[in-house]
């Protein structure tokens, strides 16, 4: 078995850049996947901030769309860098900066979503203690401490997850 037919994805790949327009063509691509990507991931980060969380969740097919065109953009430019590196470095620099601007805005995004995660995981598990704790018959022991709550007692809490 060759190496390249070991990988499937291999074969789905348009060839490395070979010329100036095609280096060109490539970085384009890859900018305008990039702020395309960037303007959903920008509208998605006010929604969730806003708290609507539902209308964040209707971004995602075009996200997830934008997203795998990005991985093969960059999976391209992987095998067209060293081609790039040596005849057009102006541009593999210009695309650089602009990535890493990519990335700044992506890790906000995360920052956002993570922390959106994190309260509302506080907020469940607030409203789950809070049920167990009225669910619990609150008894004492023989020394005058509070008992423990028994298995029996202890319900779990069920949560959808669609909105």
């Amino acid at each position: 078995m060759t190496p390249k037919s070991r990988d499937p994805q291999a074969s789905l790949l348009p060839p490395p850049v070979s010329t100036p327009a095609d280096a060109r063509k490539l970085a384009d691509d890859m900018l305008d996947i990039m702020n395309a990507l960037l303007a959903v991931i920008e509208r998605e980060t006010e929604l969730v901030r806003a708290g609507k969380i539902r209308e964040g969740m209707a971004l995602e097919s075009r996200k997830t769309e934008l997203s795998r065109r990005y991985v093969d953009a960059i999976r391209q430019f992987k095998t067209s860098q060293v081609y790039m590196t040596q005849s057009t470095p102006d541009l593999l620099t210009a695309l650089q900066r602009h990535h890493d601007t990519f990335r700044a805005m992506l890790q906000v995004n995360l920052t956002v979503l993570a922390t959106a995660h994190a309260v509302s995981e506080g907020i469940v598990r607030g409203v789950s203690a809070e049920a167990q704790r009225r669910a619990t018959p609150q008894t004492y022991t023989a020394s005058g401490q509070r008992s423990a709550p028994s298995r029996q007692h202890m319900s779990p809490l069920a949560v959808s997850r669609s909105l």
